[in-house]
């Protein structure tokens, strides 16, 4: 016949477990800079210890009322015998085996260990939270490629089109996702710093709109002006982006381009303030 504090005993070791295998995939997740998938790990490790830990208590400890006798001070032998079978054979008022236990020490150990995943990022050779918000993947002598991943030359963008760029190796960088615009140079009203950040009349804008980081998606041939879908939000070309339209308050920032030896489009750098919303707007 099968013990019933026994089968307790394994249940409570198989959530302990749940936790350990719980505190591995948390750890898989921050390897592979899974966010979702390191936030469910340690959800499921703490639920499991939290289930183990209130089984044990309810199922396994002696529970009360208790009333406390003052005397006489010395146990009569019955007292002390029911209360060496209460506690168990080794006298202790834990699991009567060590499997929850160990079980239990290597949960939390597991967890520990995860937990200190993100510290350690925090302190050692990580840029500070600010500083990456703040930076694209744009270097000076990046190439710009397409969502193909094909490099850009100044041939491919034609007058009254609109081409999406990104930093070559970089496609799944959506905060550094711009789009080429080839315009009349005579027409551009830029600043004569930022002249020489265009190639040929070629124009390069940050494609995340600056009102709510959605991705600009239409380009207005005849009025030379770039669209946001979302909430439309209107960015006039010929004068660095600045809004004319919509709820967006802030130019689209503009990219340093240049071109290399074999005529492919380079950044000269990253964008000069942050991309996406206004609430990056620099003092």
């Amino acid at each position: 016949m099968t013990d019933p504090r026994r089968a307790v005993e394994r249940r409570i070791a198989a959530a302990f477990g749940v936790s350990t295998l719980a505190a591995v995939l948390a750890g898989a997740g921050y390897v592979l800079g899974d966010e979702m998938l390191l936030g469910l790990g340690f959800a499921l490790g703490f639920a499991g210890l939290a289930v183990g830990l209130a089984a044990w208590s309810r199922r396994l400890l002696p529970q009360g009322p208790y009333v406390e006798e003052r005397e006489p001070l010395i146990s009569p032998p019955l007292t002390r015998q029911a209360l060496e079978s209460e506690l168990g054979r080794d006298g202790r008022p834990f699991a009567r085996t060590a499997l929850p236990r160990r079980m239990l020490v290597l949960a939390v150990s597991a967890l520990g260990i995860v937990a200190l995943f993100p510290i350690r990022s925090l302190l050692f050779r990580v840029p500070s939270p600010r500083r990456a918000l703040a930076e694209t993947a744009w270097r000076a002598g990046t190439r710009a490629v397409g969502v193909d991943g094909r490099p850009v030359r100044a041939a491919d963008v034609v007058p009254g089109g609109m081409l999406t760029v990104f930093p070559e190796g970089r496609l799944d960088a959506a905060d550094s996702a711009a789009v080429l615009v080839r315009v009349d140079p005579a027409r551009l009203a830029l600043p004569p710093d930022r002249m020489r950040w265009t190639v040929d009349g070629i124009v390069a804008y940050s494609k995340v709109c600056t009102h709510a980081g959605c991705p600009i998606g239409l380009y207005l041939q005849t009025a030379q002006r770039l669209a946001c879908p979302c909430h439309q939000s209107v960015f006039d070309v010929l004068r660095g982006a600045l809004p004319v339209g919509g709820p967006a308050a802030r130019p689209l920032p503009q990219l340093p381009l240049g071109v290399d030896a074999e005529g492919v489009l380079v950044a000269r750098g990253d964008f000069p303030e942050p991309t996406g919303p206004g609430y990056w707007r620099r003092a």
